[in-house]
């Protein structure tokens, strides 16, 4: 699992490559939990490269909306593959955290 961060336009945008279960979670919370120490509120998520998300890494996604939420920022998800936007659809988390098809039209979103 590989987790890459970069900003552009005051849009952090964080690219998780692999598996994120337990392990892998809790280093994608503290990566979030970094960024929102710092003034950017726009958080972007690019999981085109993300193959399996455990119950772990759902919630460590679910919290990180809600506290940016709670901030005034916001906070959207993009490129995902079939069997990682099906836990969205079937849990109905997508009504809560804003998905977006391309990490191009999620930064349109967040702009």
């Amino acid at each position: 699992m590989e987790i890459i961060q970069k900003e552009d336009c005051g849009i952090t945008c964080l690219k998780i490559k692999g598996r994120m279960d337990t392990a892998v979670a809790i280093e994608t919370e503290k990566a979030v939990d970094k960024i929102l120490k710092g003034n950017n509120r726009r958080l972007l998520f690019d999981l085109a490269d993300l193959e399996y998300l455990s119950s772990y890494g759902l919630r460590i996604l679910l919290n990180a909306a809600k506290k940016i939420k709670m901030m005034g920022g916001k906070i959207i998800l993009c490129s995902l593959i079939e069997n990682v936007k099906e836990i969205f659809d079937i849990c109905g988390f997508g009504a809560n955290i804003p998905i977006a098809d391309s990490v191009e039209s999620g930064i349109k979103v967040l702009s």
